[in-house]
């Protein structure tokens, strides 16, 4: 059995199966991890879905913010970005049952025997893992009942909710654990998260600002953090433990897959449109 990772798709549907092949993928054996943000800029968002949700239990799915947006523009919450490739996957017949799938998708994936932790934008620093199940857990109840979209989809929009600190509603601690586990890349000094700066890090002169796994944290390094959401990143991040796979493939790019039993990573370039 081998354990891929694989970096946000975003609809890159043919770039994903081909670096799959590269490893010769065997859902009957293999398990494909995937780090969120399943659709959106890319022409396949249908075909993703539809293939991770016929992997069953070979796919582990985490939630990114595109898909958590992907609910509200098919329940009529939000217009689809003009930018995005939506239209084939909204207008699809089993796109019901599809939501529904990505509804039961949490937020993390914790695997023990790895210390491994897989989030979309990574781990709140003054999280433990304790803290993390317990917020994420709370969430997932909530996705996943019938008054979902009014109890949390159409609340989660905004900035204002930067912090975790003090006696917030538990309505405002959802709002902040989809806002740090799905788009969290800039941490001010005191904590509080950052949601205008995208650069990379090399790029940045502003002393507020901070990497989010660079504060002192109470996950990492005890445990291996995987991650995606900051294309700026490339991958690239000097910390031991830490695995950021979001390399840019919606923006011509590549694709990366991480083959943890190896340490090997593998990509697949942006393919040109025919």
């Amino acid at each position: 059995m081998a354990t891929y990772f694989v970096g946000d798709i975003q609809g890159c549907f043919d770039e994903l199966i081909a670096v799959l092949a590269k490893v010769d993928f065997n859902a009957s054996k293999d398990e494909l991890w995937a780090v969120g943000d399943l659709v959106a800029r890319g022409p396949g968002s249908l075909q993703t879905l539809q293939y991770l949700h016929d992997l069953g239990d070979s796919a582990k799915v985490v939630l990114g913010n595109h898909d958590l947006h992907l609910m509200a523009v098919y329940n009529g919450i939000k217009r689809a970005n003009p930018k995005d490739n939506l239209q084939q996957l909204l207008t699809a017949p089993n796109i019901t049952t599809l939501i529904d799938w990505l509804r039961l998708q949490p937020l993390y994936r914790y695997d023990a025997q790895s210390q491994l932790i897989m989030s979309h934008a990574g781990v709140p620093p003054h999280w433990d893992l304790a803290k993390l199940q317990q917020q994420a857990n709370s969430v997932s109840q909530v996705l996943q009942s019938k008054d979902y979209l009014q109890q949390l989809i159409v609340h989660m929009y905004g900035d204002a909710i930067d912090h975790d600190q003090g006696d917030l509603s538990e309505l405002s601690q959802h709002i902040y654990c989809i806002n740090a586990l799905t788009r969290m890349r800039y941490l001010h000094q005191d904590g509080r998260l950052d949601f205008a700066c995208k650069t990379p890090p090399s790029d940045v002169n502003d002393p507020r600002l901070t990497p989010w796994f660079e504060h002192p944290s109470l996950t990492h390094p005890k445990f291996t953090l995987v991650f995606g959401h900051w294309a700026a990143l490339m991958g690239k991040v000097q910390q031991p433990g830490l695995q950021a796979l979001d390399t840019g493939c919606c923006w011509g790019e590549h694709l990366t897959l991480w083959h943890k039993e190896a340490d090997q990573k593998i990509t697949q370039k942006r393919l040109k449109k025919s």
